[in-house]
């Protein structure tokens, strides 16, 4: 049987399948070999004689993020509010730079459009090639074009506290029935007391991802970026990599730098270059050494 990890604990692994859903166990020699199967993949399942379901192979991967652990994640959604509490541009120019990184399509949802504008903050992020949402929660407008984009996709949500996720995924899946103030208990837990993954299957086919690390804003959770990879993560820069007059430009400060120039033309985002070149001077002190102890 084929199907998808929806949920995994303690080394038991509930597959969905088209013949149901089973809880499975995985073969010593993915142990072996060092990997371990996560929520979000593909597997092949097989009965033994005793009754008992094992995972036998593991698709491939389209992504994979290690912490929280996830397989195939096609969105990772960013929820910001326009005020209350102010956005922090720093901070989601981070988590969009590491979904790129680990070729998960990013996508911005920006709530509270009713308190506050939210023109001058979608145009950054248009600019930059990110598809990006503007939602008001109190009416549900703007919730339908989000859950458009996410039909038949796994996805996950980010966002810090008071933001507005909560309400959002109400209105785009009532059939979750969560109530905002139970929101916690199966998707965006507030206090993240437990620390797997889990699936929700949507009408749609799609799959929301309840993971307890989503809520957290230590983005070195999701994966490090070093500095020399660290242009190509920022969609808008690349039509210009390449062309600066020194090979090694850092794209930072030098003189005959495309990026630079493309700035100083209203090409990119000043916000965007101003988290690119903080960033860029954070993963500087960076160790290679640290990243594959972490």
């Amino acid at each position: 049987m084929n199907g998808i990890i929806i949920k995994a604990i303690g080394g038991l692994y509930v597959v969905e399948t088209s013949d149901g859903v089973f809880e499975c166990k995985a073969r010593g020699i993915f142990r072996k070999k060092k990997i371990s199967p996560v929520c979000g993949d593909r597997v092949t399942v097989t009965k033994e004689k005793d009754g008992s379901c094992v995972i036998e192979e593991i698709g491939e991967r389209r992504s994979l993020l290690i912490r929280p652990p996830l397989a195939n994640l096609d969105i990772l959604a960013f929820v910001c509010a326009t005020c209350e509490p102010k956005p922090n541009l720093l901070l989601l120019d981070k988590f969009i730079a590491i979904a790129e990184f680990k070729k998960i399509k990013p996508i911005i949802v920006f709530t509270k459009i009713d308190k506050c504008d939210s023109g001058e903050l979608a145009e950054i992020y248009r600019r930059a090639g990110i598809e990006v949402f503007e939602v008001n929660n109190n009416s549900g407008e703007g919730s339908e074009c989000v859950k458009n984009a996410l039909k038949g996709k796994l996805s996950a949500f980010t966002g810090n506290t008071g933001v507005g996720k909560s309400s959002l995924l109400n209105n785009m899946f009532p059939e979750l029935k969560l109530a905002t103030n139970e929101i916690s208990h199966k998707l965006g837990r507030g206090k993240h007391t437990t620390r797997h993954v889990e699936l929700y299957k949507l009408e749609d086919g799609g799959y929301i991802a309840d993971t307890p690390g989503f809520s957290s804003f230590d983005t070195n959770r999701y994966d490090i970026i070093f500095k020399d990879e660290l242009a190509d993560c920022f969609c808008e820069f690349r039509e210009y990599l390449g062309k600066c007059r020194f090979p090694n430009c850092s794209h930072t400060k030098e003189k005959g730098c495309a990026v630079i120039e493309a700035v100083k033309a209203g090409k990119i985002p000043q916000s965007r270059f101003d988290s690119y070149v903080e960033m860029y001077e954070q993963a500087k002190q960076l160790n290679e050494w640290e990243y594959k102890n972490d």
